[in-house]
């Protein structure tokens, strides 16, 4: 399913920033190199229940602090938080994040870890990825190259997420074929305009090829477009596709009070 590339139709464009000349303190744009990435992050973590029979003060304090780890790390990064209390066995809540370097990432995950409430929690499932550029074209969406470089979230309710691995054989079809693969997907995928897909590559950085990431506000449109996409050619070439999480967007604030903090 990696290979679907739907429209983006809120997408803003990466901006350029101003910085002063030092001689005459004229305004001098830096554009946003043309090779710039991003590098993708989902932590899936979830609460011992230890934790839920601490003294309720305690809990909450513990929760504030964890809750100011994410705010202060949102001013660096990409910060957009999930709960799935409920929908998966072994996972409560998980942080989307997006930054320019892995030491920003690995700061965030430090500062949760040394928090009181990160000596409860345990991560279940973690996926770095970066973005790039399509190999592929999409005849329906000519811009979506430059997209590809930039994660631009819809901030919907519903966030389906999951680590994608292609078979050997797909990469040993001539490109001119996979291409018609991919056009088959392109259009299925524009038949669904309320699902917004962000894929991502994981080669060499991380287990699985990529990660894909589908933002709706209709579950229900996702699981037609998954349903469609099984009987389509590419779908044969797909090695693994799970574990799928489906995620409920929410301020951390509320996840921590779902939680009991």
């Amino acid at each position: 399913m990696v290979c679907l590339r739907k429209r983006a139709r809120k997408f803003a464009r990466p901006c350029s920033y101003k910085r002063l000349d030092k001689e005459n303190d004229q305004p001098q744009t830096t554009q946003i190199p043309s090779d710039a990435r991003q590098l993708v992050s989902f932590l899936f973590y979830r609460v011992d229940p230890a934790w839920r029979r601490l003294p309720s003060a305690a809990r909450k304090k513990q929760g504030n602090e964890l809750l100011s780890i994410i705010n202060a790390s949102s001013k660096r990064l990409m910060v957009l938080t999930y709960s799935m209390a409920g929908l998966k066995a072994d996972v409560d809540f998980m942080v989307w994040r997006v930054g320019r370097t892995l030491e920003e990432l690995l700061e965030m995950a430090e500062a949760i870890q040394q928090t009181a409430m990160g000596g409860y929690l345990t991560t279940p499932y973690t996926y770095l990825s970066m973005t790039k550029r399509s190999t592929y074209v999409d005849k329906l969406d000519p811009d979506h190259q430059d997209r590809r470089r930039f994660i631009t979230p819809a901030k919907s309710k519903y966030l389906f997420v999951y680590p994608f691995v292609k078979t050997r054989a797909w990469y040993a079809i001539p490109f001119e074929e996979r291409q018609t693969i991919m056009d088959e997907h392109i259009r299925i995928g524009n038949k669904y305009p309320s699902v917004r897909l962000h894929t991502t590559y994981s080669f060499g950085l991380d287990d699985q090829e990529f990660i894909v990431a589908f933002e709706t506000d209709k579950p229900q449109d996702f699981l037609d477009l998954v349903m469609e996409l099984r009987e389509s050619k590419g779908s044969a070439y797909t090695l693994r596709d799970t574990p799928i999480f489906s995620c409920v967007a929410k301020p951390f604030a509320d996840i921590l009070k779902g939680l009991g903090a």
